[in-house]
């Protein structure tokens, strides 16, 4: 059911894989609530990747960038803009790689220059993208941003491994951008902390099948879904939301504020 919650705002979705991931669920949702769009990603992820289908769907086009390089960004923002004929009303942010992760390093032998690199694509990417619609003020006033991250932030899950680190710095660029650009133009930062979901990137976390049961045990309402999410989304870059901003918000079922679950009892006591 379509509520016109974005209808006349335009926005980019970084991070679109296939039809599994966070990012695709909220393009769906954003161009049915009207938005119109305009997908991106890294050359290497669109060529792994379903984006045109998605494209295709949502009447957008799909422009390659490299969020580690600025160069990149400036060219997105520009063909955005040119695209939409004007500035732009909301970003999500859904990029993130775990180098270390890939290359199964163990957190307490992890290659520096491989964590250097998942710092700055998972990371440092959201800074580089605020600063260039900054720099090039390409944010229209009372704008929406949104990164996607996860509750490892605060919490230890031991095999989330130097993503827990990169997804502590998210936040951190979140608040930190969000306080400037709130000042300057009432744009407002925000990070979405999502239940696990088995996307291609998620499946990939060792022990992640395991994870994702123990987590629907421990949310009272269970793990919210890819599409929860995307719902959840569209109401941050909706209008409704004009006076959040700077906040790491939970969107995991209850999962956060559970201490145990008479679930999770009753599996260990059996």
């Amino acid at each position: 059911m379509s509520y016109n919650l974005l209808k006349g705002k335009k926005g980019i979705v970084f991070g679109a894989l296939d039809e599994k991931s966070i990012a695709w669920r909220t393009a769906l949702r954003c161009h049915e609530e009207g938005a119109q769009l305009v997908l991106t990603n890294a050359p290497v992820a669109m060529r792994m990747g379903e984006i045109n289908k998605l494209a295709e769907t949502t009447k957008a086009p799909v422009i390659p960038a490299d969020v580690t390089n600025m160069d990149d960004l400036k060219k997105l923002f520009e063909e955005a803009m040119k695209h939409f004929g004007g500035g732009i009303d909301f970003i999500l942010h859904s990029v993130a790689m775990g180098m270390n992760v890939r290359k199964g390093k163990h957190y307490t032998e992890i290659d520096y220059n491989w964590n250097q690199k998942t710092l700055d694509i998972s990371s440092m990417s959201l800074h580089r993208v605020l600063r260039t619609a900054w720099d090039m003020d390409a944010l229209n006033e009372h704008a929406s941003v949104v990164g996607l991250t996860y509750i490892a932030a605060q919490r230890v899950f031991p095999d989330y491994n130097e993503m827990a680190d990169a997804k502590a710095l998210l936040e951190a660029v979140a608040r930190n951008f969000g306080y400037h650009y709130g000042i300057r133009k009432k744009v407002r930062i925000n990070t979405v902390s999502q239940s696990p979901v088995k996307t291609t990137a998620g499946s990939g976390v060792k022990g992640f099948d395991g994870f994702l049961t123990y987590a629907e045990k421990m949310s009272p309402l269970g793990n919210a879904s890819a599409d929860d999410c995307a719902n959840y989304c569209v109401t941050l870059f909706s209008d409704l939301t004009k006076m959040v901003t700077m906040q790491n918000l939970f969107h995991d079922g209850g999962f956060s504020f559970t201490g145990v679950t008479q679930a999770v009892i009753d599996q260990m006591e059996k």
